[in-house]
Parts: C-alpha cells; structure tokens; sequence
C-alpha cells in the first residue's frame, strides 16, 4: 500500500510541477476562476475524513490542520502573478516554487512515515486535513492576487 501511495504522490507532484512550469510560458485564460477548480476536486476528500472508523482526538485535527497551513507559507509566498507587455496575465517564473513544493511534499512523506502508531484510516483522514489546509489558502490567496491585478489597468505600451 505504501508504494502505491508513494507513486500516485510522485505522479501528482510531477504533474503539478509540469503544469506549473508551462504556465509561466502561457498566459492565463479568463478571470482567474480556473485557479479555484483544484479545490473541486478535493470535496471527496471531506468525505474520507467523515469515515465512521476514524479515531482521531481534537487535538490532532488542530495540529493536523495547523501543519497545513505552515505548509501554505512557502507556497503562498512563491506565487505571484504578472502582466507583460501583451497584456496578459502570466505567472511569474521562479524556481523557488517548485523547491517549496517539492519541500512539502518531502515533508508531507517523513511525516507520514514518523506517525507508526496511528492506524490507517485516522493517517488518510489526518493527512487529508494538512493536504487541504495548505491548499485551500494557496489557492484562495493566488486567486485574489490573480483578480487584483486581473482587475488593475493595464498599462499601455508607449
């Protein structure tokens, strides 16, 4: 089971990365909604964490949670975006996303294997918190940075 959640990991950390990385050649369509249809996707996860068979007190829930939103720190502070000069919206190119990415994906992994005693179903659902606790926030902060200056005039080229 470990090996599987290990690859599908890699396999989404690639992907994120991937389409991170054409985006800061590509400008970025429409008003920015696109930047929240992530968030869809992780409404199944509630599900999961609603599992009868899951044994977790409140405290690890906070902390759960808290440790995903230290984990949105690095993320938040690396995306911005930015409008060149043919007036599109485009993300700004830097390489200390994708190390903060990987960064908490590798931190996300060592977690998961320090937490031995705590059996399988309570870990997926612990581990759903810190997942959506980090990416709630960077995505709704990317979203508003995205609309403030989707709003904001565009310069004219002179």
């Amino acid at each position: 089971m470990d090996s599987s959640f290990y690859s599908i990991a890699i396999l989404v950390a690639v992907l994120v990365i991937w389409r991170r990385t054409r985006g800061m050649f590509r400008p970025i369509r429409g008003n920015g909604i696109r930047l929240l249809v992530p968030l869809l996707f992780m409404l199944p996860a509630i599900a999961l964490m609603t599992n009868p068979k899951v044994h977790a007190v409140s405290w690890e829930w906070v902390a759960a949670a808290a440790m995903g939103c230290l984990l949105s720190v690095p993320l938040i502070l690396t995306t911005r975006y930015e409008r060149r000069e043919d007036q599109n919206i485009y993300a700004v190119k830097n390489v200390w996303f994708i190390i903060a990415f990987l960064a908490v994906l590798v931190i996300r992994f060592l977690l998961r294997d320090y937490l031995i005693g705590i059996d399988a179903e309570t870990k997926t659902a612990l581990f759903l918190t810190v997942a959506l606790s980090y990416i709630i926030p960077w995505r709704i902060v990317s979203y508003v940075r995205f609309r403030k200056l989707y709003l904001s005039k565009p310069k004219l080229a002179i």
